[in-house]
């Protein structure tokens, strides 16, 4: 996990509601809920400017975040985040708090790294293309990887890479295989390029259209 810390002052919100949202919003306020635990739900709402400066950091999502709620701090991860389908605003986030001694779910993202010189696209002339771009994990908060790094770079021309080939940090489990083999999702393939098998079978074509008129002579 990384040293890196986020926090993020928030305010406690009284007032509930589609108005009330609205109105936060109004005042460049994100309205977001704190949830999960022993405590009951909490309605806060974060400065809009200041969540926006942290999302800009993708380790926000996948990282132990520590709220300042009237002056006591909670160690929470990002659950949910709910944008604006046409505008750059964020109309509510949801957060779950987390404890050390229990583990959590969350997803973090995958990070693919030598796919220009892997054997199926440097040496088989093949593309990749990734079906996952995430996956869901459990572990203890101190486990919480900020990524999951996937070397492709064994990956050969028509195959497939599947979660249970990740290599996980040690304490970290992927959710979907715990649910068994059918869960275990494609996240990576290496195939041939668009058009290549037509492009073949023309070329083939051509070729014994040619020895053909080659024996007639």
């Amino acid at each position: 996990m990384s040293q890196q810390d986020f926090v993020l002052d928030v305010q406690i919100r009284e007032d509930k509601g589609k108005g009330a949202s609205r109105r936060l919003r109004h005042q460049s306020l994100v309205p977001a809920i704190i949830y999960g635990g022993s405590k009951e739900p909490q309605s806060i709402s974060i400065i809009s400017k200041e969540l926006f400066k942290q999302l800009e950091n993708e380790a926000f999502y996948s990282h132990i975040i520590s709220l300042n709620v009237a002056g006591k701090s909670e160690d929470v991860i990002l659950k949910d985040l709910q944008r604006h389908p046409a505008k750059a605003q964020i109309l509510h986030a949801d957060f779950l708090r987390v404890s050390k001694n229990q583990k959590l779910t969350t997803r973090v993202p995958l990070h693919f790294i030598n796919e220009d010189i892997s054997k199926g696209v440097k040496g088989q002339g093949g593309v990749i293309s990734h079906s996952q771009t995430d996956v869901e994990i459990s572990c203890l908060p101190a486990d919480l990887p900020e990524y999951i790094e996937v070397d492709v770079i064994d990956l050969e021309l028509d195959s497939v890479l599947h979660i249970s080939d990740l290599k996980l940090p040690k304490g970290v489990e992927s959710v979907a295989l715990i649910h068994g083999e059918d869960y275990d999702l494609p996240v990576a393939a290496i195939h041939k390029p668009k058009g290549a098998s037509a492009d073949d079978e023309e070329t083939s074509a051509d070729e014994s259209s040619a020895e053909g008129e080659s024996d007639a002579e």
